[in-house]
């Protein structure tokens, strides 16, 4: 007899499977969210999970020589197709191909999974959701960014925040661009410059870290080295000195460049119009933030929340932005080379998910059903008369499914699944025109009552 192989249940590294209190936190972070993009004045967009690989591009590859490497491809007759790795690239898609049906002002939101080829861990998925908003069209910028700054604000209370919890981080890609003017930085090198400043606070870099990147090489731990952007050491001294500045006043009066003194001067317009809500004490500058992504053009935003955060072993970890976006002016000219500004935000909801799921203070409702248990498969059609009522008055129920089990297995099956209230009914019950009803979270011996049947909505209301 030849012995069957059997299949080990598990997934791929990147992806996770969702259940329970998990699945209702997430619902209601994506209520909490979509409720504040309507809020503001955004109409939903879907796009498919699929587009041609042309068109969507990748801005993300850290491998120069395989710039699709971030991206899951396949072949589709004489094209390539690829999962979308973010929302953007579809709205600047759709944009382009719909542009005279849409308002000239066009704001959108977009709930959607997207796909990233990369390492996972430690709130990094291969598959997550992003919750995109979007303006796109010849807006005040100031009000615009300052919007997106509300907008966060906004949401990640209405998702159960406190102030506190969180720093809305600004900056503007033009005081960094202008530096790099100022410096003589080559182009091909300046990717690579905003890449390394781009991850001085990321875990195991810092300033030493960020200066091997703008020089030579960075080696890390493991051994395994990166080539820098081989800066002379001025070059480097000098993006170093800018990256420890703190405040708006101070970088104003150490950056005399044009390009620069033009970022902080938008960045100024951007804290004017959020002062005049109730979000500026939410919002800080933090000129190390440039988003490493090539389409952002000037302001950008990260979103940092201001707790520890563990992974699945106890150990805190460096989570990143939970909100991130900036404004955009060449994404759109790909396809209809003109340019189009646009500015937006992206929440990551599963790595938000990941983090408020480690806090006791976000309260779920976790709607359990009332059961009616089987007392005897003769009175079938009598439980079954009884969900029906409770239904009929927007109570979650049902009638256990097995008839061959005792009580006993159904209330322990009940426990188990933590439900709040069982019904039982046999014959003495049916013949009296009564219920029992059994609050599985009472005390023990005095957790049960009978009574009139005509009670029964009123009273299980108060249980539940």
């Amino acid at each position: 007899m030849i012995k069957e192989n059997k299949l080990v249940p598990g997934l791929p590294s990147g992806f996770e499977d969702r259940w329970g209190k998990k699945i209702l936190l997430k619902k209601k972070l994506l209520k909490a969210i979509e409720k504040n993009f309507i809020k503001f004045g955004a109409e939903a967009l879907e796009t498919p999970s699929f587009e041609i690989a042309e068109n969507i591009g990748s801005f993300l590859a850290e491998d120069e020589a395989n710039p699709m490497s971030d991206v899951f491809s396949l072949e589709d007759g004489d094209k390539n197709i690829t999962l979308r790795y973010d929302l953007s690239s579809p709205l600047a898609r759709f944009y382009a191909q719909n542009y005279q049906e849409l308002p000239s002002i066009f704001k959108r939101y977009q709930i959607q999974n997207v796909f990233r080829n990369e390492k996972a861990g430690n709130g990094r998925y291969r598959e997550f959701m992003q919750a995109d908003f979007d303006i796109i069209g010849n807006v005040n910028p100031a009000q615009a960014n300052a919007e997106l700054c509300n907008l966060i604000s906004s949401t990640l209370l209405d998702c159960g925040l406190n102030k506190d919890q969180f720093t809305i981080n600004v900056s503007n890609r033009k005081v960094v661009q202008g530096l790099i003017n100022e410096l003589k930085i080559s182009e091909e090198k300046q990717i690579k410059v905003i890449r390394a400043i781009d991850k001085l606070d990321k875990p195991g870099f810092g300033l030493k870290g960020v200066e091997d990147l703008l020089k030579k090489e960075r080696k890390d731990k493991s051994g395994a080295v990166t080539k820098g952007a081989e800066l002379s050491d001025n070059q480097a001294a000098k993006i170093l000195d800018f990256l420890k500045i703190k405040d708006l006043k101070e970088l104003k009066e150490t950056l005399k460049n044009p390009l620069s003194q033009e970022g902080i001067k938008e960045l100024e317009d951007v804290f004017e119009i959020i002062g005049y809500g109730s979000n500026l004490k939410q919002v800080k500058t933090n000129f190390t933030i440039v988003r490493g992504l090539a389409y952002y053009s000037d302001f950008i935003v990260e979103t940092n929340l201001n707790f520890k955060v563990t992974n699945n072993k106890g150990k805190e970890i460096e989570l990143g932005s939970i909100c991130s976006g900036g404004a955009y002016s060449k994404l759109i000219s790909r396809f209809r080379g003109v340019d189009v500004p646009g500015t937006g935000i992206s929440f990551g909801v599963d790595r938000l998910l990941f983090a408020l799921s480690q806090l006791k203070q976000i309260k779920v409702e976790d709607k359990k059903p009332v059961l009616v248990c089987v007392m005897d498969q003769k009175f079938l059609k009598n439980y079954y008369e009884i969900v029906d009522l409770l239904r009929d008055n927007n109570i979650s129920s049902e009638v256990f499914q097995n008839t061959k089990k005792n009580l006993g297995k159904q209330l322990d099956l009940a426990n188990k699944r933590e439900l709040d209230v069982a019904i039982i009914c046999g014959e003495n019950e049916f013949k009296d025109n009564t219920v029992t009803i059994k609050n599985l979270k009472g005390i023990k011996g005095a957790n049960s009552q009978t009574i009139p049947k005509l009670n029964l909505i009123n009273e299980i209301k108060k249980l539940i």
